[in-house]
């Protein structure tokens, strides 16, 4: 009988040192509540997003259809980080007195011209045409403007936009005939290509913009961090961010794979996912490289709508993991008569983009 009541009190303490045990692993594991918006800005996070569901990570998601329930969420503290519209970026920064910060870039130019034809073999062939896009006095039209005008050609005299609310309505109108040539943005470039055996990508506006800008890159998308949460949690973010980077590798690598995901989450089709993937530019970018190709692409932006950034360019604090600079950015101005879309408008390009 001793020998019993001896082994179950063995048994309790070896019981109790194991609860304890996974109480502690439990409670060293950093739940992050992480936002993404529909589109290429959250295709890189297909192997995170895997994970969560099978309970290997702490992560909770929400995937948005639109920056503005982002931003809601992010203010009040809601989401730890974001992946968001860099612009947005900026004007976060800005509105929050550098409460939310930038740890990478995650997708660059996802922007392409795309032709009924065979005449457009370089930006110079676009002078003298009507070209449809979407996004006036925002983000596709500086890009767009910018891309011109660095190749001589005057938006305002030498070509002709049309501009279309949506890119849903600007594909339909390239595939029914109405348009030539568009700028549009993927996924819509594959779902235009794979309807329309006629139409094709005659320019990448992120290959264009890289031809004649400083090495500052057109940047689509970017992972935020609020500030306090960065601060509080350097570890749990850091792990966060080599996760990041193996998805971004995974999806790139294994796109038929990364799409089942991408679709199980309501991100994108699988099929569209699929073929697009090579397409949406997704990239691992951190420290100086990021903090050289954002600030480039905001001081074009800045050049050309300040609302557009929320007002001024962000400072040293707002480049997490990279060198402060003690030389203000060159603003990077282009002549343009666009309309000047509030940080509202611009976001909501970004996100159709993205």
């Amino acid at each position: 009988m001793k020998k019993l009541v001896s082994l179950l009190l063995v048994l309790t303490l070896m019981l109790a040192v194991g609860c304890a045990h996974a109480e502690d692993a439990t409670s060293t594991e950093t739940a992050i509540r992480i936002g993404a918006l529909k589109g290429p800005t959250a295709m890189g996070m297909a192997q995170l997003l895997e994970a969560s569901a099978a309970g290997e990570n702490a992560y909770q998601f929400t995937i948005a259809g639109a920056a503005d329930e982002l931003t809601a969420l992010l203010v009040k503290g809601e989401l730890d980080v974001a992946a968001v519209p860099a612009n947005l970026a900026s004007v976060l920064y800005n509105n929050t007195q550098g409460g939310v910060r930038v740890a990478m870039i995650n997708t660059l130019g996802v922007l392409y011209v795309l032709e009924a034809g065979e005449t457009v073999q370089s930006v110079a062939d676009l002078k003298g045409r009507e070209i449809y896009s979407t996004g006036k006095g925002t983000t596709p039209e500086f890009a767009l403007d910018y891309v011109l005008t660095q190749n001589g050609i005057d938006p305002d005299n030498d070509v002709t936009v049309e501009f279309k609310s949506e890119s849903t309505e600007l594909a339909a109108a390239l595939e029914n005939g109405e348009a030539t040539l568009a700028v549009l943005p993927e996924p819509y470039v594959t779902t235009v290509l794979s309807s329309n055996e006629n139409v094709r990508v005659a320019l990448s506006l992120n290959d264009e913009w890289d031809k004649v800008s400083d090495g500052s890159g057109m940047v689509t998308g970017v992972l935020v961090v609020r500030s306090e949460f960065a601060d509080a949690n350097p570890e749990a973010l850091a792990e966060l961010l080599e996760a990041y980077r193996a998805s971004v590798e995974f999806v790139n690598a294994n796109p038929a794979e990364a799409a089942v995901i991408i679709e199980a989450n309501d991100i994108a089709k699988a099929a569209v996912a699929e073929k697009a993937i090579p397409n949406c530019n997704i990239v691992y970018i951190d420290g100086n490289e990021m903090r050289t190709k954002l600030e480039g692409y905001l001081s074009v932006l800045m050049g050309m709508n300040e609302k557009s950034i929320g007002g001024a360019m962000p400072g040293d604090d707002f480049y997490l993991g990279a060198d402060a600079t003690a030389d203000e950015p060159e603003v990077d101005t282009v002549d343009t008569d666009a309309d000047e879309g509030g940080a509202g408008d611009s976001e909501a390009a970004e996100s159709d983009a993205a």
